[in-house]
């Protein structure tokens, strides 16, 4: 009977296998490195890390499961953009060498902290109502491949990804995996933040896999690793476990709270988004088709922002006076901060950093846009903020203000690879709080505008698209954000 063989100075298992009807043989070093001779020559590796999702094992026979590049990209050193499920078998020498080498190579997964339970949210109402084919034609193989357990469950109406994450159970799961677009992780965010045990609830890890129409947060946390936006890759970020912190931004006023992780906007940005929706039957295509529209009868906001910029962004804007003006507005802010203090509250209120003192600056409408990024990405196609960090406790800070339809135009058009921020029109900067008090349109005394929160309507002035809906919020009164650095946890391609 053939024995494994391990080398001394190394502790590198090796073993004599079949690999496709050839001779050959497999070793695995300490590093997490499988490698053997192809029958064609040449010699072939895995990383477990990187690469292998699992394996499976019957008499002899050990097969090893991975998601690899496609074509050579199985070779060492090579990229993994562009990359496909792969079954690699081998025959191993006997029964109880393919044992041994089950045992060390759940000792080596084991080791890498992957989640074995997950709690899977899948919305098949958003986008193209794709999202249960895209679970079970790509996400469920590769759990099932991966050996992670999971439960399923579809979303039924709005909100219910939020209630689900404030009454799970979370000592069952490792992670939380949001099957979706965007929305369904805002509102498992929203969910654990309004739980009792918040704290311990919003470091529970959230995975994102593309299917919906937006696709902000997983083509952000992809595109940080080059890699495409795909279910498949971010599945693989999933199984893998890597971790990153996320920035959560309170959205307050008079004492109402959403908690945003993407983005919010005011202006152009959110008028194209919400008020499109009545031409959803054109696809994808009624976003640059209403862009078009909306720069051609072009609407300018009467208003002003108030923020503390980030450290080395203090040119933007003009000082504050104290002048009783001023001196009103930031009261407001400590107000707004402390809005009814004695009322009970459950869950998460908000950062504890204060600016009332801080060095605030003001910019002076009318605004064609304002538009607040958490991440770099709002869309697959849409780069808003390139220079946004996943946690660096600011928010990245886009205003368009006076600039030509024909600018205008070329500016959405460099929208896909965030070249837009480089425009004379626009200004670009980093603030840690931010203050914003909409006005009307220009020239239109009772017509105001809409504050666009993750894809969601905050509020809506007279005169906009379904105004009068209900909105959590009230368009006119100060709406303030402050930002909570590293907040919420996300599964990442990088660690």
């Amino acid at each position: 009977m053939a024995t494994t063989a391990v080398d001394a100075d190394q502790q590198t298992l090796k073993d004599p296998v079949k690999y496709e009807g050839k001779q050959s043989e497999l070793s695995l070093s300490p590093d997490g490195m499988l490698r053997w001779t192809a029958p064609c020559g040449g010699e072939r590796c895995l990383v477990i890390e990187n690469e292998v999702l699992g394996f499976a094992g019957e008499g002899a026979q050990l097969t090893v499961r991975a998601y690899v590049e496609k074509g050579v990209g199985f070779f060492c050193g090579a990229g993994r953009r562009h990359r496909e499920r792969k079954d690699y078998v081998f025959e191993m020498s006997s029964e109880d060498s393919r044992r041994n080498w089950s045992g060390k190579l759940k000792e080596h997964i084991d080791l890498l902290g992957r989640p074995k339970r997950l709690f899977v949210v899948v919305n098949p109402f958003g986008g193209s109502k794709s999202a249960l084919k895209i679970f079970h034609k790509e996400v469920h193989p590769m759990l099932v491949a991966a050996d992670v357990q999971f439960t399923l469950q579809e979303t039924h109406h709005q909100l219910h990804a939020k209630s689900l994450a404030h009454s799970l159970d979370l000592s069952k799961y490792d992670g939380i995996v949001c099957v979706s677009g965007d929305g369904v992780l805002v509102e498992v965010v929203n969910g654990l933040l309004q739980r009792e045990d918040w704290a311990a609830a919003i470091k529970m890890p959230i995975g994102v896999v593309p299917a919906g129409t937006g696709n902000g947060m997983a083509k952000s946390l992809l595109d940080s690793a080059d890699d495409c936006c795909s279910p498949a890759n971010a599945v693989m970020t999933i199984i893998r476990g890597h971790r990153c912190p996320l920035d959560v931004a309170t959205v307050l006023q008079q004492g109402k709270r959403f908690f945003s992780v993407l983005m919010l906007s005011w202006g152009l940005i959110a008028d194209i988004d919400i008020e499109s929706e009545r031409y959803r039957w054109m696809g994808s295509s009624r976003l640059d088709f209403y862009c078009i529209v909306r720069i051609l009868w072009l609407r300018r906001y009467q208003g002003r922002i108030f923020f503390v910029p980030a450290p080395g962004y203090e040119a933007f804007g003009e000082p504050v006076k104290q002048s009783s003006e001023a001196s009103s507005t930031l009261d407001m802010w400590q107000q707004n901060q402390e809005a009814n203090p004695n009322v009970q509250r459950s869950g998460y209120q908000g950062p504890t950093t204060r600016f009332e003192k801080s060095e605030w600056k003001t910019i002076e409408g009318p605004f064609i846009s304002v538009w607040l990024h958490n991440v770099p990405w709002g869309s697959e196609d849409t780069m808003a903020a390139p220079d946004a960090k996943f946690s660096d406790g600011y928010l990245d800070l886009i205003v368009t203000q006076n600039c030509p339809k024909s600018s205008l135009l070329g500016m959405m058009t460099k929208l896909k690879d965030g070249s837009h921020v480089k425009s004379p029109y626009i200004k670009y900067l980093k603030v840690k709080a931010l203050q914003l008090e909409p006005g009307n349109r220009t020239g239109e005394k009772s017509t105001g505008g809409i504050i666009d929160a993750d894809g969601e309507v905050l509020a809506r002035g007279e005169g906009t698209y379904r105004n009068g809906q209900g909105d959590l919020m009230a368009y006119g009164p100060p709406i303030q954000m402050t930002v909570d650095k590293g907040l919420a946890t996300l599964f990442s391609p990088r660690s």
